[in-house]
């Protein structure tokens, strides 16, 4: 299983940033995939989830109407859309699965939101 975050960077507040994760080792389409995030010097919490089927999807309190997590099959890959960032958004963004009962995780992007 392999899962590789891309797409971080410097945003200003009130910026938009889309983490993509592509996956392989698995059969993603049978896969609910998640994106978390740590901040520095806090524990890491989750974000989003999409599920498989109905790609039913769930968020924390504190992202929804900002951020989007989506799927795409055909190319095994899961992203997080983020609008409307704020400095509280800064973090390392893992996105994770879980197969076979284990859990994976990529090696996380960084977001900072700083003007």
């Amino acid at each position: 299983v392999q899962l590789v975050e891309s797409g971080g960077g410097l945003v200003q507040p009130g910026g938009s940033l889309k983490l993509s994760c592509a996956a392989s080792g698995f059969t993603f389409s049978d896969a609910v995939m998640s994106w978390d995030r740590q901040a520095s010097g806090k524990e890491r919490e989750f974000v989003a989830r999409i599920s498989s089927v109905g790609s039913i999807t769930t968020y924390v309190d504190s992202v929804k109407g900002r951020f989007t997590i989506s799927r795409d099959d055909a190319k095994n890959t899961v992203y997080l859309q983020m609008n409307s960032l704020k400095p509280e958004d800064s973090a390392v963004y893992y996105c994770g699965t879980i197969y076979q009962g284990y859990v994976y995780w990529g090696q996380g992007t960084q977001v900072t939101v700083s003007s």
